[in-house]
């Protein structure tokens, strides 16, 4: 069964939306970001993901105060990305209640420190951050392109241990037109192991069917949620 993960964004400790990674088209949807978590927790969901995007353009972890009460006042399982940049980010993010961190920019600029994370703390809590445009790797919020290939660096970290992805695909980010299926079949068929976890794009409820039927791992999921276009009472259908 597909993991459904739904996504909390945060700018001014806000919840967000983005469109395509570009932050002049945010859109606020709740001012208090912990009722929303406690919102999905309340229709069965048990895995969030959390961007703290005033840390991903800032370089360093911003809005850890809205993940220690998330973590406080839920039981979901967090992963947390977005201004991971440092030893002391990475230390904040966990003693903050997440119990997974994405690493993405830092491990393009830094991979030394990423792979660092991934010895000391494991594939299970260290996860790739594989954000794309046009097969390159994107970072620091997107606003950049690495000179790095998407499957060179997958197999570059893949061969480091990586067994944790979250593949965003920035031209379907928010778009609600579907994901790119193609795109993470391609993956899979090239690193059949991997926990991949794909995001953006998902507008509708068959478009999480068509990714589970693909046999993807885990699906993130959030302006179709916000927008009402996949009503939370309908993921019930892909819970054990």
């Amino acid at each position: 069964m597909i993991e459904i993960i739904p996504a909390i964004d945060i700018i001014e400790g806000k919840c967000v939306r983005l469109s395509q990674g570009d932050y002049t088209s945010k859109k606020v949807y709740n001012e208090n970001p912990v009722e929303v978590a406690k919102e999905f927790e309340a229709h069965g969901i048990r895995r969030l993901h959390v961007v703290d995007l005033d840390g991903a353009v800032s370089h360093h972890v911003v809005n850890y105060k809205i993940l220690e009460q998330i973590a406080v006042c839920t039981s979901l399982v967090i992963d947390f990305g977005g201004g991971v940049k440092s030893d002391e980010d990475l230390k904040i993010a966990f003693e903050s209640g997440a119990q997974m961190v994405t690493g993405g920019s830092i491990a393009v600029r830094e991979p030394d420190t990423f792979c660092r994370w991934l010895e000391k703390y494991g594939s299970e809590r260290i996860i790739l951050g594989a954000d794309v445009k046009d097969r390159n790797i994107a970072m620091n919020g997107w606003k950049e392109e690495s000179h790095f290939e998407l499957f060179a660096f997958l197999e570059k970290y893949v061969s480091k241990g990586v067994r944790k992805v979250i593949c965003t695909d920035i031209a379907c980010d928010g778009m609600l037109k579907g994901p790119s299926l193609s795109l993470y079949e391609e993956i899979l068929f090239k690193f059949s192991d991997l926990q991949l976890i794909a995001s953006g794009g998902v507008g509708r409820l068959d478009d999480i069917i068509a990714l589970e039927e693909a046999h993807i791992p885990g699906v993130i999921l959030g302006k179709a949620l916000y927008e009402g276009k996949i009503a939370l009472k309908d993921l019930k259908i892909f819970f054990d």
